[in-house]
């Protein structure tokens, strides 16, 4: 169940992410939306190939995988926000939609490495 409602939530941040690339304006900022635009799409592309792992271990290096990438997802809405590239709103939307995704995660990391050990 964590897994359906983590590849809709991760889905529903990559059309965030993609949507608010596409709105920054800022001059000399493609260095920052190329990279929040990868880190972005890419938890949601790793939770669903995690859905097709040949082992538990694959599956739970999918998941920490896209635990990475939305920290680095997290950092670089951060920056863009401190450095006026988006408004308060929509830093504050995003990273909360970002670290709903990071605890469930983290949730599905611990529940399926504690059930690989029994």
């Amino acid at each position: 169940m964590t897994e359906n409602k983590l590849l809709a939530l991760s889905f529903e941040f990559a059309v965030a992410i993609v949507n608010l690339v596409d709105s920054v304006n800022a001059p000399k900022s493609s260095y920052m939306t190329d990279q929040l635009a990868r880190a972005g799409t890419s938890i949601g592309a790793n939770i669903h190939e995690a859905q097709y792992a040949q082992s538990k271990k694959d599956f739970v290096s999918k998941l920490e995988i896209a635990l990475k990438e939305s920290n680095e997802a997290s950092y670089w809405l951060k920056l863009m926000f401190e450095t006026s590239r988006i408004d308060n709103q929509t830093y504050q939307n995003t990273e909360k939609l970002c670290g709903n995704i990071r605890r469930l995660l983290i949730a599905s990391c611990k529940t399926a490495k504690s059930r690989g050990n029994n």
